[in-house]
């Protein structure tokens, strides 16, 4: 891989893993167009999805550090925030130790990263429905460790190349009447372990030996730098807006990447 793939392929990573368009599919796509052979990426793709774990460590700096410091105050809301990260993390685990190499022999092409796009685009236009409607009867809008484990299944099954681990946990917010805001800074406080765990497996499983060490840097100096501005913007963004701009953009990529590619 050259420098040049690597800083397009980090920006990419950067960009889509905070907004709600599915990261991991649009790595699949971007290897592709560029000539790079996408099974034998995955360690590239680890480095860049850790280089946006230190844009989240980043941006939500403060969460992170009250957590951390619960126990030098009477901190009952950073107790129960660290609990359900905990258990919004176990089915992400599980999956992707038991279920990880099959994942990768059904679901890693274009065409299936394509279906999923779409998928993914309908599941945001449906969310934003009950979402609505939920809120409007004021009922389920608090996090619990229930709507915890819920949305740590959709990060699950966001392990999907195509499926996006944002825009599959904030949708599973909506579904259960939490705010979009609240439902975006949960997703991205539940997916720093998921990123770091990431990363650990696959080096303990040897996936970074044979790896090309300055594209591996590059890309991830790239999506951190990327990431950090994806992120402050779409949290941005959702105060005001819905996720309908991007259930637009995932059917017309995916519709684009079924018919064409």
């Amino acid at each position: 891989m050259e420098i040049f793939d690597a800083a397009i392929l980090g920006a990419v990573q950067g960009v889509t893993e905070f907004l709600p368009i599915s990261s991991s599919g649009h790595l699949v796509l971007g290897e592709s167009i560029l000539g790079l052979e996408v099974d034998s990426l995955k360690s590239f793709d680890v480095a860049v999805h850790v280089g946006t774990l230190v844009a989240i460590f980043g941006y939500f700096w403060k969460d992170f550090w009250k957590m951390l410091t619960f126990w030098m105050a009477d901190r009952a809301v950073e107790r129960r925030l660290i609990l359900y990260i905990v258990i919004g993390t176990i089915p992400a685990v599980l999956v992707g130790v038991f279920l990880e190499d099959w994942i990768d022999s059904v679901f890693r092409g274009v065409e299936m990263v394509g279906w999923m796009m779409i998928a993914v685009g309908i599941l945001f236009l449906i969310g934003e429905k009950v979402g609505g409607w939920i809120r409007k009867s004021r009922t389920g809008a608090k996090l619990n460790w229930w709507k915890a484990g819920v949305i740590g299944c959709a990060q699950a099954v966001a392990l999907i190349p195509g499926i996006s681990r944002s825009g599959s946990t904030i949708v599973a917010g909506l579904f259960q009447g939490i705010e979009r805001e609240k439902a975006a800074r949960f997703s991205f406080l539940l997916g720093a372990p998921a990123m770091l765990g990431a990363g650990i497996w696959t080096s303990m499983k040897g996936g970074l030996v044979d790896a090309e060490v300055a594209p591996m840097l590059v890309g991830f100096a790239v999506s951190a730098l990327v990431g950090f501005v994806a992120v402050w913007a779409l949290m941005q963004f959702l105060r005001r807006h819905s996720l309908a701009v991007f259930a637009a953009y995932l059917l017309i990529v995916g519709g684009g990447v079924v018919l064409f590619l």
